[in-house]
């Protein structure tokens, strides 16, 4: 994408967080947002660093994720374009507590903390829009808790795949292709599943006819029967 041809204002608009503000608040917004490019593997922020703006991924792929001292990961969340990042540790004023880093080569743009609070400091219903982007986060946080402490990682699994599936072909019988969006290790991660558990458990569902796997395409043959074998 040519940043130089890039219509911020049009984007801002379009955007959910920014889509209920005035032509005068977004072109207020405008001209503090800054573009910035990543190449693939680079950080965006570390643990421990200031956090003095929020994110909006505009094209490519984040993830956000912790390590141990023994270089051990969890992927906390991937950030897939329109979607934000970095919103609730940019309120708290404290440092990172986890890593964010481009899979892809991307494209985010930074909004910095200093014109957040100056529009919520102009017109307070501007925070009730961060606040919901903050929610929704947190709602998908305790989902994915739930899922851990409830679910085994068959059904994590399976769950993924099957969210990946547009809502009208739910309950068709038929094929349908899902894209894995990043590596099946980080996908893993992702579900708290080991990279080694996570491949058996996907051989596992081609052996049971259930599934082909094509590198980073996974056939689903039938979505009722996946579905069905996920809640055994």
């Amino acid at each position: 994408m040519d940043t130089e041809q890039f219509d911020m204002l049009r984007y801002l608009s379009v955007l959910p967080l920014f889509s209920n503000l005035s032509q005068l608040e977004r072109e207020r917004l405008a001209q503090s947002c800054q573009l910035k490019r990543f190449v693939r593997g680079d950080m965006v922020f570390r643990v421990g660093e200031e956090c003095d703006a929020f994110y909006v991924v505009v094209v490519g792929q984040i993830k956000l994720y912790v390590a141990s001292p023994s270089g051990h990961e969890k992927v906390i969340e991937i950030v897939s374009p329109g979607h934000s990042f970095a919103e609730a540790m940019m309120f708290l004023s404290m440092p990172c507590i986890l890593n964010a880093q481009a899979l892809v080569d991307t494209l985010l743009l930074r909004v910095s903390k200093q014109s957040v609070f100056s529009e919520i400091e102009r017109d307070p219903r501007f925070s009730m829009h961060m606040l919901a982007g903050i929610s929704r986060r947190l709602h998908g946080l305790i989902r994915d808790v739930e899922g851990y402490a409830l679910h085994s990682g068959m059904q994590r699994l399976i769950g993924y795949l099957l969210r990946e599936v547009e809502d009208e072909n739910a309950d068709r019988i038929g094929a349908v292709t899902v894209a894995l969006p990043v590596s099946k290790a980080t996908i893993a991660s992702r579900l708290s599943l080991t990279p080694e558990y996570f491949s058996r458990v996907l051989h596992e569902l081609e052996a049971e006819g259930l599934i082909e796997i094509d590198k980073r395409e996974v056939r689903i043959l039938d979505v009722q029967r996946l579905a069905s074998y996920g809640s055994h």
